[in-house]
């Protein structure tokens, strides 16, 4: 696998634990905060992925 590849896995699978985080945490205001941080900020750090560089 090329490393982008295993990047992109990675940060797929800590969207699915920050879903799993939003789950667990209904109820609990700090809680939900916390994960729907967590899950905005996986997204942040997918822009690059999928961002085309003008060269």
């Amino acid at each position: 696998m090329k490393n982008n590849h295993i990047n992109l896995l990675g940060w797929i699978l800590f969207i699915i634990s920050a879903v799993g985080f939003i789950i667990s945490s209904i109820g609990s205001f700090w809680a939900m905060f916390g994960s729907i941080f967590f899950f905005v900020a996986c997204f942040v750090f997918l822009i690059p992925f999928f961002r085309k560089e003008k060269e």
